[in-house]
């Protein structure tokens, strides 16, 4: 087996480095699906689960959007807000020393931090937000609120530029190119703008980090194995890019700990990742038991065996992709919803914070990219899954780290599993294996996090099937679950294309759950039809005029 911290097409040394977990996890009970106490921002869910969790009525808190604010330690017993903005500090801090919490990288404890100017702002505009707060949170006087107003923040330790201005107060500015969404797609977008020397405007809704959209989490997998031709071509360039990426950021974004590929003999997609993935080896499931006896395939299963395969840090290689950005002079703005698009040569964004123009518009908004698009007269057939993300509890402590020789995995062509399951070693928490489903249910982006306790989660009666056969190692209840959103398309392949009525508004959407590790590219690719260069890869597998009917008339 080749070295476990080396890129596939270079000579990336590894890191290896230690983790602070970020969140602590009980044992399950019977038929539980354990308690989770979060102790990192990222981590925590939207503002509105964890109302619901804590059990405190919306009235009580300081942020009436639901959107600002972000809990860290609902578990903790704060059970009510007034504005954490981010893991590393409040944007749009006014002197204020409110009941905010802060959970800082590596703490184990919350800390006191103020409040964010959103948050009083929203609080004073008559909203019972501000007189209705529970005893033990301090209330702030009528008078500063009213300060609030228009009042800027700069966001601590991240870098990101955060302006909380208000409306009668916006921004205006002009830009070579503006960048909805701040994922990773955009992200990406942005910072292969912003290396051709275009001056670009990035925009996302939320404050940064959080974990409302498809690019939070710790890990994502990466392979060669693609079934489909179109995306094994373009992983080389993939690969090479999140080298370069590294090398920029100065960080490690990647563990390489093989892929495992395994599914019944003859089974189409597996026989595609052979094709996809070049020489490699192939096992018979008594060979695959052998090499990695923590697997347990069935009879009559076989394995490919991909070198190039491992682990994507996620939330670090986000971070690392907007640093760089801005290293190269580009602006991001978090915390701005978009309120209105306006075509024509020089578009016109106009979001909760400002108002801005330039000659070409990216659109990568994830699961909200139907709401954007549909102003503008088209209709794409996405469809926003909410997607159950399991942790499952080592038997033996240790026996499927990243450190050892557990390699990543994929199972398909499962009766049981149409859509297939994917595996990562222990990484995220300490002792607990991360393996899902890749599918899920329809959902409203919107409503994510607002299951009613005691929700269905029909998944994870297939995932404890699936690791009590396959994987007897681990405890078949998952430890921790938490929840992710894919945005699908119906055949799975991504939307890369320009608008059919403007063509300088270029649309990145739909990555069905696979995207991720493609970022690299998807995002030097919508550059490119941006700037009306030659791609340089083949776009037409991802041509919007693959679905029929998708022009609608502008009311």
């Amino acid at each position: 087996m080749q070295s476990a911290h080396k890129w596939p097409l270079g000579a990336r040394p590894g890191y290896g480095q230690p983790l602070v977990p970020r969140a602590q996890t009980s044992g399950v009970g019977a038929g539980g699906l354990g308690k989770v106490i979060f102790h990192r921002v990222y981590a925590a869910h939207s503002l509105r689960s964890l109302l619901a969790a804590s059990g405190a009525p919306r009235s009580t808190l300081g942020c009436r959007s639901g959107r600002g604010c972000r809990v860290p330690a609902v578990a903790a017993g704060w059970r009510w807000c007034r504005g954490v903005t981010g893991s590393r500090g409040c944007a749009g801090v006014g002197g204020e020393s409110g009941g905010a919490l802060r959970m800082g990288r590596g703490r184990t404890r919350p800390q006191r931090v103020p409040t964010c100017s959103r948050c009083r702002l929203e609080g004073g505009q008559g909203s019972a937000a501000s007189s209705t707060r529970p005893d033990s949170a301090p209330s702030l006087p009528l008078a500063r609120l009213l300060a609030a107003r228009g009042e800027r923040g700069q966001g601590q330790g991240t870098g990101t530029r955060t302006d909380m201005a208000a409306l009668s107060q916006p921004q205006q500015a002009s830009y070579d190119a503006i960048v909805i969404g701040a994922g990773i797609q955009g992200s990406f977008t942005a910072y292969h703008l912003a290396q051709r020397h275009r001056d670009t405007l990035l925009l996302e809704q939320f404050v940064l980090p959080h974990s409302r959209g498809s690019s939070h989490g710790q890990s994502r997998i990466t392979r060669s194995a693609y079934p489909q031709a179109h995306y094994a071509r373009m992983m080389p360039d993939s690969f090479l890019l999140w080298q370069r990426l590294e090398a920029e950021a100065g960080t490690s974004l990647y563990r390489r700990t093989g892929l495992v590929v395994l599914g019944p003999a003859g089974d189409p997609e597996l026989e595609g990742c052979r094709r996809g993935a070049g020489p490699g080896d192939t096992l018979d499931a008594a060979a695959l038991a052998r090499r990695f006896p923590g697997l347990r395939p069935r009879a009559g299963d076989v394995a490919l065996w991909d070198g190039s395969g491992g682990v994507l840090r996620a939330d670090r290689a986000l971070r690392a992709v907007q640093d760089v950005f801005r290293r190269h002079g580009g602006t991001l703005r978090d915390g701005e919803k978009v309120l209105s698009i306006q075509p024509g040569a020089v578009l016109t964004v106009t979001t909760t914070g400002g108002v801005y123009r330039a000659p070409r518009l990216i659109i990568a908004a994830g699961a909200w990219t139907s709401a954007l698009l549909a102003p503008l007269g088209l209709r794409l057939p996405l469809q926003p899954l909410r997607i159950d993300v399991c942790y499952w509890r080592e038997k033996e402590p240790g026996s499927h780290s990243a450190g050892t020789a557990t390699p990543c995995f994929m199972a398909l062509g499962l009766p049981e599993a149409p859509h297939g399951i994917y595996g990562l070693p222990a990484l995220e928490y300490p002792g607990l294996v991360k393996v899902c489903y890749h599918h899920g249910s329809p959902v409203d982006p919107e409503d994510r996090d607002r299951a009613p306790p005691g929700a269905p989660h029909p998944n994870v009666a297939l995932l404890s099937s699936f690791i009590s056969s396959y994987l007897p190692g681990l405890e078949p209840q998952p430890a921790v679950l938490e929840t992710c959103m894919y945005t699908n398309t119906p055949d799975g392949d991504f939307i890369l294309d320009r608008h059919p009525k403007h063509s300088n508004i270029v649309i990145g959407a739909g990555f069905s759950g696979h995207g991720f590790k493609l970022a690299p590219v998807v995002g030097k690719l919508l550059c490119e039809l941006s700037l009306g260069e030659e791609p340089s890869h083949s776009t037409a597998p991802f041509a919007i005029s693959r679905f029929p009917g998708v022009l609608r008339a502008v009311l």
